[in-house]
Parts: structure tokens; sequence; C-alpha cells
């Protein structure tokens, strides 16, 4: 994956994905220092050829590449800022999970030490980093990611989302905000199928096949987002609210937890109540979108590079 085998990399943090991201620049053939609090961690990576620094200021010299993964991003000014260390000349990667707040505050106090930031996201399990599976989000000055991509590329498929500090953070909340969704749907249907004793094994690839059917939908529901126009080319919002109400009476008299479907409803129906009942289910985003929201310029996107 990664043609830059002579850069060396500094890990910060060996959790099990600290642990898997060290793996994978070790296997990509880079010289790899890694340290850990409980030093005992590293064990198994110095088997493999790392080195184990005894502190985070031995870890990080000038110049270095240096990615770090721990708890949280007060955990990361704790590491970084302990008295040894000098982050002036050194490119931190942070791949510490948090809210978009928190890794543009730590952009500018990593900045204002001298080093260059960029932070991210990873959007895996560890078993999957060092292959193509394994997203890795990116956001920061272009010319640091562009400068760095071919060590990055070790770890799996590199996506750069842009100069905000807090794109990664944004895009992995939005993904768990997915995730979380199409599970509770898939839950709440495989509930009300249990009770006509039809098991969630049976009901996982037809569901699996709706989830995959209305992904198709996206880009075209996207394009009525971007343009602020909602014709109803497939179904009126006033059509699902009805279905809606289906939903719920049978989850109710098959004594299924209605909570999820009456929360989507009620959202229906004020988009309703507010005239939007003709036009097509992404109207919705007024309920979800803060009023004056800035949209995106037609330029933003995101670069893939696996």
């Amino acid at each position: 994956m990664d043609d830059n085998t002579g850069t060396p990399v500094t890990v910060l943090g060996l959790g099990l994905m600290g642990q898997a991201l060290a793996g994978a620049f070790l296997k990509a053939g880079h010289p790899t220092t890694v340290w850990n609090r409980t030093a005992g961690k590293a064990d198994r990576l110095v088997a493999e050829g790392a080195r184990s620094a005894p502190t985070v200021g031995d870890a990080v010299g000038p110049g270095s590449l240096t990615v770090i993964c721990v708890t949280d991003y007060r955990a990361v000014r704790e590491t970084l800022g302990a008295a040894d260390v000098e982050l002036d000349g050194t490119t931190l990667i942070n791949l510490t999970s948090g809210d978009s707040g928190q890794a543009r505050e730590t952009a500018r106090w990593a900045e204002a030490r001298g080093a260059r930031y960029l932070d991210g996201a990873v959007m895996a399990v560890p078993s999957t980093i060092g292959t193509p599976d394994a997203v890795i989000l990116q956001s920061g000055a272009r010319a640091d990611f562009d400068a760095h991509e071919p060590a990055l590329g070790a770890l799996g498929t590199v996506t750069y989302l842009g100069a905000d500090h807090g794109l990664a953070s944004l895009y992995d909340v939005a993904g768990l905000a997915m995730m979380w969704s199409v599970l509770n749907a898939w839950l709440q249907g495989t509930a009300l199928l249990r009770t006509a004793g039809v098991d969630a094994a049976a009901y996982a690839p037809f569901a699996r096949q709706i989830a995959a059917g209305v992904a198709e939908w996206l880009p075209g529901y996207a394009e009525q987002i971007d343009r602020g126009s909602f014709p109803a080319e497939v179904s009126a919002l006033e059509t699902d609210v009805r279905a809606m109400a289906h939903l719920i009476e049978e989850s109710e008299a098959a004594g299924v937890n209605a909570e999820l479907p009456r929360l989507l409803k009620a959202m229906a129906d004020r988009a309703v109540a507010a005239g939007h009942g003709k036009e097509q289910y992404p109207v919705l985003i007024e309920e979800f979108g803060k009023p004056g929201a800035r949209r995106p310029t037609p330029s933003a996107g995101m670069r893939h590079h696996p």
C-alpha cells in the first residue's frame, strides 16, 4: 500500500487500536517507535521490530511524524504537554475520538507549540487496520496531508476531507448516527417479527436488502437537500405519515416498544403542519437542521486514497 517505507513513525498510545496502527506501520516497513503509559503493552510490537521509548519526549523528536491514539482529547494534551516533549517541527496525526470543537481547539494548541497538526478518525475495527477496508479520515492543511499521505496509506484507505480540523470528527459522529439508526430500525422490525415466531436470522437478509435499497436513494435525496427543493417524485410526506401510524399501531398491538416510530411520526407531523405534506421525505432536514445553517459550497467533498 505504501511506497514510502523509509519514513520513521512514532505511535503514542497502545490500546487495541494503537497496537493495530503501530503493527500496520511495521508491516509496511516503517521504522516505528512506540510509547504507552503501561510499557508492557509494547512487548509484542518490540518483538516485531518496534523501538519502545521510555518517555514521550524520547519518542517525539524534531521533524518526526507522530500518530497519537489515546482515550480522549484531554489525554492528548496531557501526553503531549509533558515538560520533556518538544513539539516544534513535528507533525502530529491525532486519531483520538472526540468532537469537532475539541479537534479545532487541539489544533490551535498544537500549532501554538510549533507543530503541524492533522486531526483524524478511524472508521474501522482494529482487525482491519492495514487493509483497504479501514477508512482513515483526515482533516487539516492540505500541504501537511500531502506530505504524509504515503505513510498514512499503510493504515488503510485514507480520505482527505478539507482544511477544517473539525471535519474528521463531524464525519465520524455522522457515521455513528447512521450506524445506530440503521441498527435500531432493524431491531424494531426484528422485535415485531419475533411476535409471529420469525427469528432474527430469517429477517436479516430481507432487512439487508431493504437497507441497501434505501441507500440507493441517498444521492438523489442529497441533491434535493442541496437545492432546497423537495418535489414528491416517489412519495409525499403525508403518505409516509400514514404508514408511520400503521407501524406505531402494529407495534403497540404486538406489545413492542413504539418510542422510535412515535418520534419519527412526531417530526413528520411537525413538517406536515408547517405545510410540507406534499413534498418528499428529505424535507425533514428542516427538523434536523439548525435554522439558517450554512450550506456547503459546491466544491466541498472528499478525496480518497486507497
